[in-house]
């Protein structure tokens, strides 16, 4: 006798959609236009090394934040490991544990030590309050993350960096496009780095940028993704091959010109969900703040099983059996992850914040991939999802 929840695709149902629906699938502007850039770096043949369409798309990146320098590269990793070089850092830095483990990757890459501080539990953002307690001696910056593009507290994050005479820089992979009480994202502490991943609002297929407005920072920025030339031949320092190819600024200068149109969906996606899904016990959708700029990329809800008696990662496969792809970011929280979670000094880390979270977050899809109806059809299915929850998660344990 078949049964409520027989229409699950979990328990053998058709799937709400015949294609995936993705979080983060790659936005794609006018493709005659980025034809037109690549026919054009081919005829030029050039490449690669500082050619002018990287120069544009950096002079771009600058017109669009609000920031004096754009120092474009191949991933947001190396971004994040050559400005830590070139700021000269040594010893600890404090980083949430709540982020994609390369910001806490590129740390130990060269030798630095990460540590790891909590959360605030509404804004998901590294916690000012347990920035200031970690700090000792041995600190050499604090670095934040603009999570899901809403903005760290910036002022009170810049505030404890003066007093204690430390840089404070930000991962804004999340961010581009963003402000803060006006400002622009990309414009705060003595640099941030930007993600042009393929899964972000704006892509470069694969890339990344450090923005400043410390113009000696940039210029060695600049030697250091060059493996330290300053000139034809001429080598200064040490580096490392950072540069961003043609083809890469061709597409984040096609991206740039749909930008709005991408935040546009992003923003009427967003909105979709945040109807449907109001007013469900147990399942809190973040909110952004209208009155700034937000990218609205990332739809995120929280889940509180012990209200919807069905845990976020049942929830996960619920949806993936419907082709629903969503995600569980950060889990379980970099302090958790390879080498670090085998390291004593991270053995007793104390991070309830980011525990709770990592355990409960669910990313939802976006992106010009998804329309409104897919997203109300997402929405319906999660609900759906909570309403039974008590019994798809009985059914689920007796298998």
């Amino acid at each position: 006798m078949s049964t409520e929840l027989d229409r699950f695709a979990i328990f053998g149902g058709a799937p709400a959609f015949a294609e995936a629906r993705h979080v983060g699938r790659p936005n794609v502007g006018d493709r005659r236009a980025l034809h037109a850039r690549i026919d054009g770096l081919l005829d030029r043949r050039w490449l690669s090394n500082d050619g002018p369409l990287v120069r544009e798309f950096e002079q771009a990146i600058c017109d669009l934040t609000g920031t004096a320098h754009c120092v474009a590269v191949c991933n947001a990793t190396v971004a994040l490991e050559i400005l830590i070089r070139a700021l000269g850092l040594a010893g600890e830095v404090i980083v949430p544990s709540f982020t994609f483990v390369a910001t806490a990757h590129a740390l130990q890459w060269l030798g630095l030590t990460p540590v790891f501080c909590d959360v605030d539990p509404i804004t998901h953002n590294i916690d000012p309050a347990q920035v200031e307690r970690l700090i000792t001696p041995r600190t050499a910056a604090v670095l934040g993350v603009h999570v899901w593009g809403r903005p760290c507290d910036v002022d009170r994050l810049s505030a404890i960096a003066h007093d204690h005479a430390i840089p404070l820089l930000f991962d804004a992979a999340h961010a581009f496009g963003c402000s803060y009480r006006g400002g622009s994202v990309g414009t705060f502490g003595a640099a941030e780095v930007f993600s042009f991943h393929a899964t972000k609002v704006l892509n470069t297929f694969e890339g990344g940028a450090v923005v400043t407005n410390n113009g000696a920072l940039a210029d060695r920025l600049r030697l250091m993704r060059n493996f330290g030339f300053a000139g034809y031949d001429r080598v200064v320092e040490v580096g490392t091959n950072g540069k961003m190819p043609e083809v890469c600024a061709a597409m984040g200068l096609t991206g740039l010109e749909s930008f709005e149109t991408f935040v546009a969906v992003n923003r009427r996606n967003y909105r979709e969900y945040a109807s449907r899904l109001a007013c469900i016990p147990g399942v809190r959708l973040v909110t952004y703040d209208e009155t700034e700029r937000c990218n609205f990329q990332y739809v995120v809800a929280e889940i509180d099983a012990d209200v919807t008696h069905i845990g976020r990662d049942p929830l996960v496969d619920v949806l993936f059996a419907e082709n629903i792809l969503a995600r569980r970011y950060f889990h379980p929280g970099c302090h958790r992850m390879e080498p670090y979670r085998s390291l004593p000094r991270y053995a007793d880390a104390d991070l309830p914040e980011t525990e709770r979270l990592s355990d409960r977050v669910l990313c939802l899809p976006n992106g010009t991939d998804v329309t409104s109806e897919d997203a109300g059809r997402i929405a319906d299915v999660l609900r759906g999802a909570v309403a039974h929850g008590a019994e798809i998660s009985a059914r689920l344990a007796a298998r």
